[in-house]
């Protein structure tokens, strides 16, 4: 039997019948999508497809580096088309599928002759096109159009959109390269070379990977592409507002980095690109590159919610253990993209410490990023606001609301993967799919009300008795974790991180997976300053919060949690559909003896609380108050 890698399951051959997630899609189905067409239009995006003449006054000014978020529209487009995509293959829906047609035939009629689709240049700046990679995301907005034109063809079989961009990609291929001729450019915002790949996954045309990994190898090289290209248009180099290409990535070649620096969504694109080549073309140094990185991450760099990026001047990130909370960056975006990493690495090697991370994100950092009723965003995420933070119904750049619904439509592809003989479980919370496996048809149901309780049921249903191994992902968090195959318990060979029941199936076993979730402390590596004598609640995947909403009296830095305190668990049905509370007698500090005094020699009082945590996706869905992940803790 082939005992190569494990592939996910599309997301489209997967069903959610868990209820956490059904209500999630159907929220994005229903609101988010429609409300986000009805944005695109009227911000003049889609307006912008069609080429108008004359030529409209800017909608967004240039900044102070001469550059305006609307070099980027398409991509925003792209995004826009790839969640509906997606969600149309959980429910078709006319009038969605008739906006996506209608804007592709608008991007059809805006590409000009020779294949070149940019809506910018095309209306503004047509002598300019290809002079600005470092800047103006020619290349990235190719890559989130050709990933929308993948995800709607998957979807409904039209093959326009998907025609439209093999032209373009066509027009790419010629341009950039070593051949002579050829410029030896490569992105200035990663993204096009993800796309390439799922290009080559469904087409076969292995032109299409040959370009991914020439873009991803040629980045960093000297001599410098962008020096070059500021020269050629009259600029100094040195003159770059970054200051420096780790902001971009390429101050080295890409299998020679061993730290994450600069701008953090482009990290976490470019990390994924190499996962996927080292994956398709079996290149260990892109591998061993992608594990140093995911190291200097995981380690140092990353958020206890799977955030990535504490810095908003260069969206990134900035130095070891630099993790403050309140200023945190975050970017929406970034989590998602950390997601597309991990589920990446998890393909490259079955670990389940990848998938930990995936979950992490997935339940905290990226889904935060929507809110509860579907329509309101965040761009960043922090880990403690004094009430300042609110949520948006759009933002100047866009980007992170349809990643975030992307995320949301196409979660289920993250779920469960296989190969010739084996099925693995990554995620749990009512999953169901089919797959051909020893080759036989083999139905998997996944149901629970995973992620409140981690009591799983997975049911088998070959259609003919057959021998596989069902892997089993025991998240990191979960202790004493018990499995057993129709009532008879196991005690399964567990392999970083994954539980291994090999057999002959038959049609009608059922494996039980208890995963018991207690709530639990977290506490910083000591050299993260900002969390020294503080405290993070856990709760299965979730990280919870504090916020003013459920602990009134004042803002929530004042709460002080005994190290002794019992965390007690409460199903709240009367918050946001349903939702599991943590609580905790803890002690509120306010004035003592000097009250009104600024500063006093007697210490504040500590008077009797009980504090009150719900999950940190959820925050800022009510009215505006403090919040805090991490707590001050009191030890005596």
């Amino acid at each position: 039997m082939n005992k190569g890698a494990y592939s996910p399951v599309p997301f489209s051959d997967v069903g959610i019948t868990g209820s956490f997630w059904r209500e999630r899609l159907d929220t994005v189905l229903s609101r988010t999508i429609p409300s986000q067409h009805k944005k695109l239009a009227e911000v003049g995006i889609l307006e912008s497809l069609r080429l108008p003449e004359p030529v409209p006054p800017l909608v967004i000014p240039r900044n102070s580096h001469g550059f305006t978020v609307q070099v980027f529209w398409d991509s925003d487009v792209g995004k826009w088309i790839e969640a509906a995509s997606y969600a149309l293959a959980h429910r078709r829906d006319p009038d969605v599928e008739g906006k996506i047609d209608a804007i592709v035939d608008d991007l059809a009629k805006a590409q000009s002759p020779d294949g070149y689709l940019n809506c910018w240049y095309n209306e503004r700046e047509p002598e300019k096109r290809w002079t600005n990679l470092r800047d103006n995301h020619e290349l990235y907005n190719a890559g989130h159009l050709l990933e929308g034109a993948i995800a709607y063809f998957r979807t409904t079989g039209k093959r326009k959109f998907l025609d439209v961009m093999e032209r373009y990609v066509d027009h790419i291929a010629s341009t950039f390269g070593r051949g002579p001729g050829q410029k030896r450019g490569y992105p200035g915002h990663q993204e096009i070379e993800l796309a390439l790949v799922k290009l080559y996954r469904l087409t076969g045309d292995k032109r299409r990977l040959d370009l991914a990994f020439y873009f991803i190898d040629e980045r960093g090289r000297e001599p410098h592409y962008f020096t070059q290209e500021a020269i050629a248009r009259g600029e100094d180099p040195k003159a770059f507002w970054a200051n420096t290409y780790e902001y971009n990535q390429s101050h080295v070649p890409a299998r020679e980095q061993t730290r994450m620096v600069g701008h953090a969504v482009r990290a976490m694109y470019m990390a994924s690109a190499m996962a996927d080549l080292a994956l398709e073309l079996k290149d260990d140094g892109l591998k061993r590159a992608c594990e140093a990185l995911w190291r200097d991450v995981t380690t140092a760099q990353m958020y206890v919610t799977g955030g990535l990026g504490p810095k908003e001047t260069n969206e990134g990130f900035t130095e070891p253990y630099d993790l403050p909370n309140e200023t945190a960056y975050a970017e929406t975006c970034a989590s998602v993209a950390l997601i597309f990493w991990a589920h990446r690495m998890l393909h490259l090697d079955l670990d389940g410490a990848y998938a930990d991370v995936m979950e992490l994100a997935l339940y905290n950092s990226a889904l935060t990023g929507l809110s509860h009723e579907g329509t309101h965003y965040f761009y960043s995420n922090p880990l403690e606001s004094r009430g300042q933070h609110r949520r948006w119904a759009w933002h100047v750049c866009p980007c992170c609301t349809m990643n975030v619904s992307r995320l949301v439509a196409s979660v289920a592809g993250y779920a469960i993967s296989t190969r010739d003989d084996g099925v693995a479980v990554h995620l749990y919370g009512g999953f169901k799919t089919a797959a051909i496996i020893g080759g036989v048809r083999v139905a998997i149901r996944e149901s629970s009300d995973y992620p409140w309780s981690g009591k799983a049921r997975i049911e088998v249903d070959p259609e003919a008795p057959t021998a596989f191994e069902l892997k089993l992902r025991l998240p990191g968090w979960a202790r004493d974790a018990t499995i057993s195959v129709n009532s008879e318990t196991l005690a399964p060979d567990v392999t970083r991180g994954y539980a291994t029941i090999a057999r002959t199936w038959t049609s009608g076993d059922v494996v039980d997976l208890d995963l018991p979730t207690p709530a639990e402390r977290l506490y910083a590596h000591p050299n993260v300053r900002m969390d020294v004598g503080r405290v993070a609640l856990r709760r299965g995947p979730f990280i919870y919060c504090v916020e003013e909403a459920d602990n009134p009296g004042g803002h929530v830095q004042a709460l002080t949690l005994q190290r002794w305190a019992r965390l007690k668990t409460e199903w709240r049905a009367d918050l946001f559909d349903g939702v599991a509370t943590l609580s905790a007698a803890a002690k509120r500090l306010v004035p003592g003896d000097a009250a009104g005094a600024l500063y006093a020699s007697s210490p504040p009082r500590a008077e009797d609380a009980v504090l009150t945590a719900l999950p940190y996706y959820l925050w800022a869905n009510r009215e505006t108050g403090s919040m805090q992940v991490w707590i001050a803790e009191a030890t005596a």
